[in-house]
């Protein structure tokens, strides 16, 4: 399988899945700006032009987190990165959708959209209190979104990862923080931001 991703983007999460996975794939960098890899078009892959998108064993092309994380997951079941099919699969799927429209596109794609004005930042901000309130007190007490490591956490922890760059303190939240803290010293993790960082500053 092959992976479409651009660096320190959402696509992040499925780059920490397949480390976690032990998995064979290949990896190729979009450009966000140009929408091209490789020196091709990547619409021609995607044509939404967003990553990420993946290759799948049968040559299909899968795009949005929700879909390539649990793909992924999957694939390698030994792996343990999403529950089977049942209550706890849609508690994953509960968790998915709240990292991707509750955090991911409500509050850190305005603040980091180089086209948002003053005013969808500023909304965007006055979002973050209670959606991390919430989020803390999910976590208080627990290792991870649900019983064990899975693709949430995964692309949790793109999406925590963006903090710093917008500003939002996680101390706030004692119980996210300790979590991102967990995250960070994860190999999977540790290792996808390290190389996804080095390659964001050589695009920079």
């Amino acid at each position: 399988m092959d992976l479409y991703f651009s660096p320190l983007a959402c696509s992040l999460g499925a780059r920490i899945a397949l480390y976690e996975a032990g998995a064979e794939a290949g990896y190729y960098h979009v450009d966000a700006a140009t929408k091209t890899t490789q020196g091709h078009d990547y619409r021609e892959i995607n044509p939404k032009g967003l990553v990420p998108a993946i290759r799948t064993v049968d040559g299909d092309v899968l795009s949005e987190n929700a879909a390539v994380l649990q793909y992924i997951a999957d694939c390698f079941p030994k792996a343990r990165l999403a529950p089977a099919a049942g209550p706890e699969r849609y508690r994953l799927q509960q968790w998915l959708s709240f990292v991707g429209s509750e955090l991911h596109k409500a509050v850190f794609a305005p603040l980091l959209g180089r086209n948002s004005n003053d005013g969808a930042r500023d909304y965007a901000r006055s979002l973050a209190p209670e959606r991390f309130d919430y989020l803390d007190a999910h976590l208080a007490g627990r290792d991870w979104l649900l019983g064990s490591f899975s693709v949430a956490d995964a692309y949790l922890a793109a999406v925590l990862n963006w903090a710093p760059y917008v500003k939002i303190d996680l101390g706030r939240w004692p119980a996210v923080a300790a979590y991102r803290d967990r995250l960070a010293a994860r190999p999977s993790v540790a290792r996808a931001v390290a190389e996804e960082m080095d390659l964001f500053r050589q695009a920079a």
